[in-house]
């Protein structure tokens, strides 16, 4: 039996093992390569309602994905990549275009009840397209951490030309790409070498 996280007590708060931390952050990798597994639809059904419930500015939810899982999908995708992108998106066994759609408003009625904010964005264009650009790129962030959460491996990309991916998959609607997110169980030989971050002191300060 399922049950609606929404309708739940939240209980108090404690910090995720070391475990879960690794897999979702210190040790998880872009994947690059790909083990030759199925990713059912069952599962990236799993994975969207997952992350449907991470937040977004007054619950807009402009995110839209579009799930490529068959060859003939990926053949259509492909003159959309860049030559360095090709070889590891036709091998995952899934690619998602993280799209925004430009009238996410028309959805705030059903998604944002307690105010009248589809009147916020109807006739403010500047503050629409700002407004899902910046959240629909933090729900394909919440994307690749729920697909870690679940046991997926994740290669977000930016290396392709948006204007033939909608042309190819997004047009008729008002769904526009942002950028492209492989999924699947990643092959380990295929790991580039951790790359170093930034010191807390480099790219933090406390005011």
């Amino acid at each position: 039996m399922t049950t609606d996280p929404a309708t739940q007590t939240t209980p108090a708060r404690t910090a995720l093992d070391a475990m879960a931390l690794d897999q979702l952050f210190r040790t998880a990798h872009t994947a690059y390569a790909w083990q030759d597994r199925p990713v059912p639809d069952t599962k990236l059904q799993e994975l969207y309602d997952l992350l449907k419930w991470a937040p977004t500015s007054a619950n807009s939810s402009p995110a839209r994905f579009v799930f490529i899982r068959t060859r003939e999908g990926k053949e259509k995708l492909r003159p959309a990549l860049s030559a360095g992108n090709v070889e590891r998106t036709m091998s995952a066994p899934v690619t998602v275009i993280v799209a925004q759609d430009g009238r996410f408003y028309d959805e705030l009625p059903k998604l944002s009840p307690h105010a009248d904010a589809k009147s916020w964005f109807a006739d403010n264009w500047s503050l629409a397209d700002q407004t899902a650009t910046r959240n629909a790129t933090l729900q394909g962030a919440y994307l690749i951490l729920a697909a870690r959460a679940i046991g997926l491996d994740a290669g977000p990309m930016s290396g392709f030309d948006n204007w033939r991916v909608d042309e190819a998959f997004l047009s008729g609607t008002n769904w526009k790409s942002n950028f492209l997110v492989n999924l699947g169980h990643a092959d380990p030989a295929g790991n580039q070498p951790r790359a170093p971050r930034l010191q807390f002191d480099e790219a933090c300060r406390l005011e």
